[in-house]
């Protein structure tokens, strides 16, 4: 294709010098024929078009991919076979070219029988919604490339936003990712616009009608917000998250981010998106920054008042080893409740056990498969039945126990009875806390008396309540005559009764008449 600078100085050489064709040709380097052509252009560009393109490989096949293609047409995206799959079915009817003719076909025939669609622009009013969609970016965490699932969360008026990376695209992720995102942006809209991700719907009916999944509707009742989920395959409806995953991705996930851990990532990602919020413009409002406009917007946003409790929750058996398992690991709850059904809470950072009322054990989250998370104390009541278990108890390996109990447990050990002995000061931990049997298996330790008499001594004796100040009686109350105490009356009591006098049937009680 010639310039429009090379296509002047042809005209000028022929039009005004008069200069021949041939010696223009020759010393541009072109053809007379792109000459003539570039002076029948009146000045406009122009480039070369084959009026009939030769496909000696594909076209004896066209009417067959043509055939496929008009048959594609009619199915729905997700069921329509890609170039890839073409090429591969006309390898076995016998076609013996490349795959770029095929493509470049397909091309032609999605252009040509697909109009290209129109989309009505939306604006949204301060405070009114925002939009809510998940991406899949690299990383390397802890020197190991790992793909991570990243929640974006933007403002629809101010193009506010913030990105939150997780290892699992769960319900509690869904939760977390919004907790700390309307602590980020100052506020709650009133309105969230999905997609029909399973974490939030159960069920898709006709038109706009949805099923929530029950603790998502709760998330929703807690921050006062009205959901909306979009039309399935329709990803204009919140087309501003839709085309921030792929600007997003070249911010802040291109080169590929390199951190220890999640909680390093997260923070730097919260740090970058405010920071773009301060360099970029606004896309309706080009003289203000996002930023600027982002600070109108939080007088309209509803106040956060405290985080949704976002946990996904579900029932299981506690096991005979008083383990609990989720997503192919086990923790730890307190061994009273081996074989009893509890309650188990999932965080995003962590598990909870719930039975009864209470929390019978807690633990960070594993996202690793097959591992089993321990909490030694959970074990400490069954020891003393079984004392002998606290030398080779799982639960009890590498166990990090203060400096003194360590100390003293290695003391025990020399005696016959020492497990016994150890067992019965971990239970006094129950009563008097950690930090109270430590300080006195250092004193024991100290006062050279090494057994659990002596340390269960020292925690009853340290435990007592200190006895109360005399009273001070006041001047006006002093008595003029104390009262004496006279213990002589107690010795009277002990002295013995004078003896009845006896008594005679026939004797006459003289009786005094009136």
């Amino acid at each position: 294709m010639l310039c429009v600078e090379t296509i002047g100085k042809i005209r000028r050489r022929r039009l005004v010098k008069q200069d021949s064709i041939s010696g223009i040709a020759r010393d541009l380097g072109l053809s007379r024929n792109t000459v003539k052509k570039a002076l029948r252009t009146g000045g406009e560009p122009f480039e070369y078009r084959r009026e009939r393109q030769p496909r000696p490989q594909l076209g004896p096949y066209l009417g067959l991919l043509e055939q496929w293609l008009e048959a594609d047409a009619k199915l729905s995206v997700r069921e329509r076979r890609t170039a890839q799959r073409l090429y591969e079915m006309l390898r076995v009817e016998g076609y013996g070219g490349a795959v770029d003719s095929v493509r470049r076909h397909v091309k032609r025939f999605q252009a040509r029988t697909q109009p290209v669609e129109a989309f009505i622009p939306q604006s949204f009013a301060p405070g009114e919604a925002y939009q809510f969609d998940w991406s899949h970016e690299h990383v390397e965490l802890d020197g190991a490339n790992q793909v991570v699932k990243v929640a974006h969360l933007r403002l629809c008026h101010s193009r506010a936003f913030l990105v939150v990376a997780f290892p699992r695209e769960t319900q509690e992720m869904v939760f977390e990712a919004h907790a700390r995102a309307f602590e980020h942006l100052g506020g709650i809209p009133r309105r969230g616009i999905y997609d029909n991700m399973k974490t939030a719907i159960d069920a898709i009916f006709t038109g706009k009608e949805r099923r929530y999944n029950r603790r998502f509707l709760a998330m929703c009742s807690h921050y006062l917000i009205e959901p909306t989920a979009c039309t399935p395959a329709s990803g204009w409806e919140k087309g501003q998250v839709e085309n921030q995953v792929g600007t997003v991705r070249g911010w802040l996930f291109t080169p590929k981010p390199r951190f220890a851990n999640f909680a390093e990532l997260n923070a730097w990602l919260a740090e970058r998106c405010v920071e773009i919020a301060r360099e970029r413009r606004h896309p309706e409002q080009p003289e203000r920054t996002i930023a600027d406009v982002w600070a109108e917007e939080r007088a309209a946003l509803q106040p956060v008042m405290a985080p949704f409790d976002g946990f996904h929750e579900r029932s299981c058996r506690v096991s005979s080893t008083a383990l609990v398992s989720f997503e192919r690991n086990r923790y730890s709850v307190e061994c009273r409740y081996a074989g009893c059904t509890v309650s188990l809470r999932a965080y995003a950072d962590r598990i909870v056990v719930v039975a009864e009322g209470r929390v019978i054990g807690e633990h960070a989250r594993r996202f690793d498969r097959y591992q089993t998370v321990y909490n030694p104390w959970h074990y400490v009541p069954a020891l003393e039945h079984k004392p002998g278990a606290l030398r080779n108890g799982a639960p009890f390996k590498d166990w990090n126990l203060p400096a003194a109990m360590t100390r003293l447990r290695e003391r025990l050990a020399r005696h016959s009875d020492g497990d016994r002995q150890f067992v019965e000061i971990l239970s006094m931990v129950a009563l008097y806390g950690l930090d109270a049997v430590s300080g006195a298996c250092a004193t024991a330790l100290e006062e050279a008396v090494v057994t659990s008499a002596h340390v269960v001594n020292l925690l009853h004796r340290a435990a007592q309540a200190p006895r109360p100040a005399p009273l001070q009686v006041p001047e006006a109350l002093v008595l003029t005559h104390e009262p004496v105490a006279d213990c002589a009356r107690y010795d009277r009591l002990r002295l013995p009764l004078p003896e009845p006098i006896p008594h005679h049937p026939h004797t006459e009680i003289p009786c005094k008449l009136n």
